[in-house]
């Protein structure tokens, strides 16, 4: 049994119907593309990195593109490479065309990619904007309101 039935959740959370409209359209285990292999780790609190085995490919031969929440990598050999001195007997590196898709949360920025040893690292940070991190707010009495950034607790402007 691989469905799962999340309407339970949508009448219980508010602004999270694109993460479970993400969750309905996956598709089984069996589905999801294997080549090339890749690790997503954390290196700091809101740092993370994708690490790609690419083996074989040149930075030319590799594209990067962020659009929509929504990086994208994709590689493709230019030409087949064989050796001048002779012909190639047994191809056990892969050289095939690739494209592989990661959704990349709100806030989230490519801050830079790297080849080295025949992995790309593409490192990712979440920026999270000062109107939406989390603040303290004040509390005060009927007598003594406190105000915030300009305005009273109630609602009222402050006066000048």
């Amino acid at each position: 049994m691989r469905t799962f039935d999340l309407s339970p959740l949508y009448r219980n959370t508010v602004g999270f119907d694109r993460l479970f409209s993400l969750l309905d359209s996956v598709g089984g285990v069996d589905a999801a593309p294997t080549y090339p292999p890749y690790n997503i780790e954390r290196t700091g609190e809101n740092a993370y990195r994708i690490t790609v085995a690419v083996a074989g490919f040149t930075d030319a031969e590799l594209g990067i593109e962020v659009k929509e929440n929504t990086l994208t990598l994709k590689g493709e050999k230019k030409s087949s490479e064989v050796a001048e001195n002779g012909q190639l007997l047994y191809r056990g590196i892969a050289a095939r065309a690739f494209e592989r898709r990661f959704q990349l949360a709100d806030h989230m920025e490519v801050k830079g990619a790297v080849l080295e040893n025949g992995l790309l690292h593409v490192d990712l940070v979440r920026n999270i904007p000062e109107a939406k991190k989390p603040r303290i707010i004040p509390i005060g009495n009927a007598s003594a309101p406190k105000t915030i950034e300009g305005a009273t607790v109630e609602g009222s402007a402050q006066a000048a």
